[in-house]
């Protein structure tokens, strides 16, 4: 089982594709709580250059708030990250599989809101 939900938007660049992912995420109830311009880090901390990498902490608070609510734990594994990472001209969008991620937690509940938050990540990757 793959642990991401991936897309490869050809000939675009990192920034026209992480609005369209905003505005994707928006559409299915995400808002990015934290963001980490991963190239920006290794340069700052490491002086090594590399291609354009960002990763999108987005969280969707209804889905959030139920998950908590039956495994208070499970904010260890929020939220659900989506990466951007630009390869040559095109540009690789991943979100994190909840269903994958959850597989650790025993309890079938929150598999039944892992499964209903992929789906919602599925729709924003594929709208992007």
């Amino acid at each position: 089982m793959s642990y991401t939900l991936n897309r490869l938007i050809e000939k675009s660049d990192i920034d026209a594709v992480d609005a369209r992912t905003r505005e994707a995420l928006a559409a299915q109830g995400f808002g990015v709580l934290t963001e980490i311009d991963v190239t920006a880090t290794m340069k700052k901390k490491l002086d090594i250059d590399m291609t354009p990498y960002r990763i999108l902490g987005a969280c969707n608070p209804k889905m959030a708030h139920q998950a908590i609510g039956m495994e208070p734990r499970v904010g260890a594994m929020l939220p659900c990250n989506v990466i951007l990472r630009q390869i040559d001209a095109d540009v690789e969008v991943s979100a994190i599989d909840p269903v994958a991620s959850m597989m650790a937690i025993d309890n079938d509940q929150l598999k039944v809101v892992a499964a209903e938050v992929r789906k919602l990540l599925a729709d924003v990757v594929e709208s992007i």
